[in-house]
């Protein structure tokens, strides 16, 4: 048989007294092809010091050549807690011996008369103890690994978990994390044994909710994100999962992922909530109390500063009348007097109308957002358009003062910022919800703007919108300019009916 040669030298250690005998199986693994280094050693203190000294791919015991067994040979590898493969050189007289050492743990025995098979057997022993080496070291690999993601899962906040759901509907966890116990509250033995632990550890509604959410995952592919709250002794706590699926075979899905504590951020969360509720309550309330303080001061101004103001009219009429034609200075200084006067009377009622506009209650928010508008064009020299249906918007007083102080605040800030010569603002009723819209043609709206700390304006209108539970959006418009776009619900305790309609129309 024909043997490949080694493109690197065999390290061969040779059992024999004689030398001449090991130079001879030397030379007949050498025909045979294979490149061979070989140190022959006598004793058992050659023999432990040369398997220190250096790495052996194999041994050759000539048996009968030396005083050592070779059972003494296998021991001294044994202890090194080396796997050199050892091969015995009998004589065809020695078949005891040949038996013996095959019992003692010889890999192989070759008759002395048949040394052809020396070589082919040496060769395939190292290969084989190769091999050995190969899988130990995979197998110290995984076991690396393997305590690598053991310690890595131990040391995560929460439970790391393997979980199979086969293709009949029932689950069975594969792998779980030493967070377990901590987590639920179950042993890991108990939810590898049974995955029903895991599932009647939650409420009975969130655990529905779980197995409609990992039926969804397993149709779609998609990770799993849920959150749910367990019973029993941690009632009240929340728990996270976090996976991603994956398709196995005859239709199984395996879900590897964490899952964890979030009681502390849902706390939070909650305390978030019941503070951003507290301060709309209390920016409710300011805005009560301000615009209790608007209508004093709107009925002062009306009632006292108005009264006023036409008394000195009335007098200044009288007195105007009483002077003589000639000179005409006097004259002309009271008639210069009243036009003042009127101009003040008008500011008077402008600012009244502002504070507290008595035409929302006498005539509704349609006439009172026509009224604002005609005063916001002639004060600022601003185009502005107004398309109010007619008909059907009666809100409640409180929905109607609240969007009459929104237009009111949106064309503040159009006068202020935008730089715009057109104004389009239109109202109309929906399905039992107001829809309002106001688009300028100026210089537009950027996140940065948004983003500004001291936006209050938007904040402010935001905030009356959110307090009326609507929708409320501000962007660029499609042309240039802002759009303002908000829908409330007409009557506060009546949900409004949700359609399809776009908000966004080109008005211009």
């Amino acid at each position: 048989m024909a043997h490949t040669s080694h493109d690197a030298s065999i390290n061969l250690l040779m059992i024999a007294a004689a030398e001449e005998r090991a130079e001879a199986v030397s030379a007949r693994l050498s025909q045979a092809g294979m490149a061979i280094h070989s140190v022959r050693v006598a004793t058992p203190t050659a023999l432990r010091s040369a398997l220190r000294e250096q790495a052996w791919d194999g041994c050759i015991y000539l048996h009968g050549e030396t005083a050592m067994s070779a059972s003494i040979v296998l021991k001294a590898i044994h202890q090194q807690g080396l796997d050199i493969p050892c091969l015995i050189v009998v004589t065809p007289q020695d078949e005891r011996a040949a038996i013996r050492a095959m019992k003692a743990g010889t890999h192989d025995v070759v008759s002395s008369d048949r040394l052809d098979r020396l070589a082919p057997a040496l060769e395939r022993e190292i290969r084989e103890a190769r091999h050995r080496a190969e899988h130990r070291a995979a197998l110290e690999m995984l076991k690396d690994s393997e305590a690598r993601f053991r310690a890595l899962a131990s040391s995560l906040p929460g439970m790391v978990f393997q979980l199979l759901r086969e293709s009949g509907g029932d689950f069975r966890f594969l792998f779980v994390g030493d967070g377990c116990h901590r987590l639920l509250g179950i042993k890991q033995h108990e939810i590898l044994y049974s995955a029903k632990r895991f599932f009647d550890a939650f409420e009975a509604a969130d655990r529905r909710r779980l197995e409609d959410a990992f039926a969804a995952s397993a149709q779609s592919g998609l990770p799993l994100e849920w959150e749910g709250r367990l019973k029993g002794r941690a009632r009240g706590r929340w728990i996270s999962l976090s996976s991603t699926p994956r398709h196995g075979d005859h239709a199984d899905t395996v879900w590897q992922g964490i899952a964890s504590d979030i009681s502390e951020s849902k706390e939070i969360e909650a305390q978030l909530r019941r503070s951003r509720e507290q301060l709309s309550e209390l920016s409710s309330h300011l805005e009560v109390v301000r615009e209790e303080e608007r209508e004093r001061i709107a009925r002062d101004i009306h009632d006292e500063i108005g009264s006023l103001l036409v008394a000195i009219k009335i007098e200044t009429n009288l007195l105007t009348a009483k002077l003589p034609a000639t000179p005409a200075g006097p004259r002309e200084k009271a008639q210069a007097i009243g036009t003042l006067l009127d101009q003040a009377m008008a500011t008077a009622s402008r600012v009244a109308r502002e504070l507290r506009p008595g035409i929302l209650k006498e005539f509704g928010l349609a006439e009172a957002v026509r009224c604002q508008a005609d005063d916001f064009a002639k004060r600022f020299g601003i185009t502005c358009r107004v398309q109010c249906d007619d008909e059907g918007i009666e809100p409640d007083p409180d929905t109607s003062l609240a969007l009459f102080r929104i237009v009111q605040e949106t064309l503040t800030n159009i006068a202020k910022h935008a730089h715009a010569s057109l104004v389009v603002l239109r109202m109309r009723r929906e399905n039992g919800s107001i829809s309002l819209e106001i688009r300028d043609n100026g210089r537009g709206i950027s996140e940065g703007d948004l983003a500004k700390p001291k936006s209050f304006g938007l904040r402010g209108i935001r905030e009356r919108v959110h307090s009326l539970a609507g929708d409320f959006s501000v962007a660029a418009g499609e042309s240039g300019g802002t759009h303002i776009a908000l829908r409330v619900p007409e009557r506060r305790d009546v949900e409004p009916a949700r359609d399809e309609e776009d908000l966004q129309r080109n008005l211009f």
